[in-house]
């Protein structure tokens, strides 16, 4: 994805298919923000939502302000020395059009780099301060990125060795997964992430279904990302690149998708959801670097190679190197990031080792993965440490424990209203913030819908009775309509947790043991006067009953007076419908 520098502007005639296609693509990769900020919420906890999202939004934000006052210019300026281009301050002086307006090329780059910075976020994600972590989103976007991405994009030392990346498997994901290596390491694990003897504990996510929004999202967009990097939609070539990047991008997505399932199942028992979703990502990342080179069998083995590698990544940085990666970015972006570059040595239908090319082209790829690597990490370990040691890196004890959205953002909750979940560091506590809805019996109906055949004048007008039922919230539907078959039409309805005599079971969460000690349940709360209290048990008994552990149980309370506030009635009076 390089440009050609032009001396007069006025001389370029620029077409209006190859500047729209640039525009779209890069409002395509603008909107994978939003993928990232999917996926990082909902893979921590919800205590730490809006930080999440913050850091996201600031990321294109400060990225977007730093890349035009000086990292666009270290990038695509005038070459000096191959190390870095000439400081182009605000853009001012440049030409950087080539058959499109040089504005649709600054905001195609600006776009690039902002993702490279948000993928830093969520490994470091639940522990970090926000000035600390808008101070690196600065840097990277402003000095770091721009200056290897001159190496690769701006005519920089590896461009002319002939390195091939053709949308950003190392020059985007990699420097971000890199940088989010280096980060997690200074910053260390969350508390409660291990143990006294350094085995890893599972801490969840808190909502797979925003995650998977985000992959949909980033798959979506990915075809912007690569298919965009031809910056060209005017001629045939241009048009059979693009569609080559279609089709390769989204077999290699697809591929090592199933690749993780499968993989995942064998490993751990059952088809691991997160892992999947992070499979998808890594087949996008690795497929990058060579989605206009390699031909769709390449890009299926490519597919098929990260789908293999993505979760004994993940299980390595975990378990054995003690990386604290919430989310997974660093074997996504930077093991599939690097992978993937390598890989075009072997696949592309050009110069790659299988297909007659010789090995030059896969000791080239080899070259540039570790030397911007090492670049990366070099530079990213000065800043991380130089931010630890001055104004600090990570909140304190009591602030992480409490959650980044209350002490770094005042924001007590990103889902005010609704029943929330949060996992503490050992585990999981949880937190319910339980739907209102009318205490007791209102209408009375019998099985046939009509009214009960209750007579007031044998029922006991001064006798109130709370029963309360836990039991798995599948049941929830069915007892509800069991309930008010009897009679019964209101009642309290909570989330909650909790364990009987079983003490839960052990499941996995990305390759870690969890030790589900809580879990999750409904709670049923009503008061009744005319339906009998038996009746009550014996239907909650016959529709919640199977035999195993979990059934749960019901529990039984005398009332002493029931007041309803609309009306002051109190008593009997209090429970009937007007």
């Amino acid at each position: 994805m390089q440009t050609m520098l032009l001396s007069d502007a006025a001389l370029m005639t620029f077409s209006s298919t190859d500047t729209i296609w640039v525009l779209l693509a890069a409002a395509l990769v603008f909107f994978m923000q939003a993928g990232f900020a999917m996926v990082e919420a909902g893979l921590t906890r919800i205590k730490n939502t809006g930080n999440i999202i913050m850091k996201n939004l600031m990321d294109f934000a400060i990225g977007t302000i730093v890349f035009w006052l000086l990292g666009f210019g270290l990038m695509f300026g005038t070459d000096l020395g191959g190390f870095m281009g000439t400081p182009d301050l605000l853009v001012l002086q440049g030409d950087y059009s080539a058959g499109y307006p040089s504005y649709a090329f600054v905001i195609f780059q600006t776009v690039f780099c902002a993702t490279a910075a948000t993928i830093v976020s969520g490994a470091m994600a639940e522990r970090t301060k926000f000035i600390s972590y808008l101070i690196y989103s600065a840097m990277i976007s402003m000095i770091i990125y721009p200056i290897s991405g001159h190496w690769i994009w701006g005519g920089g030392w590896l461009s002319e060795l002939g390195f091939h990346d053709f949308a950003g498997s190392t020059a985007v994901h990699m420097v971000g997964g890199v940088a989010a290596l280096v980060g997690a390491l200074v910053l260390g694990p969350r508390i409660g992430k291990y143990d006294k003897k350094g085995k890893p504990k599972a801490i969840l996510g808190h909502n797979m279904a925003i995650v998977a929004l985000g992959v949909f999202i980033l798959w979506f967009c990915w075809f912007g990302f690569n298919g965009g990097s031809t910056t060209a939609a005017s001629d045939d070539g241009s048009l059979s690149t693009m569609a080559l990047a279609f089709v390769t991008t989204n077999l290699a997505a697809a591929t090592s998708t199933l690749t993780t399932l499968i993989f995942s199942w064998i490993r751990y028992k059952k088809p691991d959801v997160s892992m999947t979703f992070n499979g998808a990502l890594a087949g996008l990342v690795a497929i990058t670097a060579g989605a206009d080179a390699v031909d769709p069998v390449g890009a299926f083995f490519i597919g098929l190679l990260a789908g293999l590698v993505i979760i004994p990544a993940v299980e390595f940085l975990d378990k054995k190197i003690k990386v604290d990666d919430p989310v997974g970015a660093i074997a996504v972006h930077g093991v599939c990031g690097a992978m993937g570059t390598i890989l075009v040595g072997l696949f592309s239908t050009d110069e790659g080792l299988f297909y007659g090319g010789g090995f030059r082209l896969l000791g080239v790829q080899t070259l540039g993965v570790v030397v911007v690597a090492a670049y990366v990490a070099a530079a990213m370990l000065g800043i991380f440490l130089l931010l630890k040691k001055t104004i600090g890196l990570r909140v304190s004890k009591q602030e992480e424990l409490a959650g980044l959205d209350i002490s770094e953002h005042g924001l007590a909750t990103s889902f005010a209203g609704f029943a929330t979940a949060s996992a503490t560091s050992d585990g999981v506590s949880y937190v319910s913030a339980p739907p209102t809805s009318d205490t007791g019996v209102t209408v009375e109906y019998n099985n046939e819908g009509g009214e009960a055949a209750i007579d007031d004048d044998v029922v006991d007008k001064n006798k109130f009775t709370k029963v309360v039922i836990v039991s798995n919230p599948s049941k929830f539907d069915d007892l509800k309509v069991a309930l008010n078959n009897i009679g019964i039409t209101g009642m309290t309805v909570t989330n909650v947790m909790g364990f009987g005599m079983q003490k839960g079971h052990t499941e996995y969460y990305r390759g870690a043991p969890v030790d589900v000690n809580l879990l999750p349940k409904f709670k049923v709360e009503i008061v009744v006067c005319k339906v009998p209290v038996r009746t009550v048990i014996d239907t909650t008994k016959k529709v919640l009953f199977t035999g195993n552990y979990g059934d749960g149980k019901i529990f039984v309370y005398d009332v002493t007076n029931v007041v309803k506030i609309r009306t002051n009635e109190e008593g009997y009076a209090a429970l009937q419908d007007d």
